[in-house]
């Protein structure tokens, strides 16, 4: 009886074998889960950052004030007859992609006669 009984046992354990540790097993469908989620998480991220990106394009296209925001902001660009006024702090050195101011506006020509 002791003979069938550790028989019986073996083959519990046999069986279990492709249950948990198989291609189709417990652990190896927790660990695809777990991918699916780090994927899902990846693909929301990109996707806001696909709809910001989309809404700065069609800000771009269709308004003068974005060109406008980005010019001033990133190449330090300012209007005719506009004053620029930079403040540095203790021994900050002023950035080397600041735009100059654009010369005075010539005077009129004056007429020949």
């Amino acid at each position: 009886m002791r003979l069938i009984t550790l028989a019986l046992a073996a083959l519990l354990l046999l069986i279990q074998y492709p249950l948990w540790l198989g291609k189709g097993g417990w652990l190896k469908v927790q660990d695809l889960e777990q991918q699916v989620d780090k994927a899902h998480a990846k693909n929301e991220e990109l996707r806001r950052r696909n709809a910001k990106l989309d809404s700065e394009v069609r800000d771009l296209k269709d308004g003068t004030g974005a060109v406008e925001e980005r010019a001033r902001y990133e190449l330090s660009m300012i209007k005719q007859n506009e004053i620029y006024v930079q403040i540095l702090r203790k021994g900050q050195i002023p950035g080397d992609g600041a735009t100059p101011a654009p010369p005075p506006p010539d005077e009129p020509a004056k007429p020949v006669r």
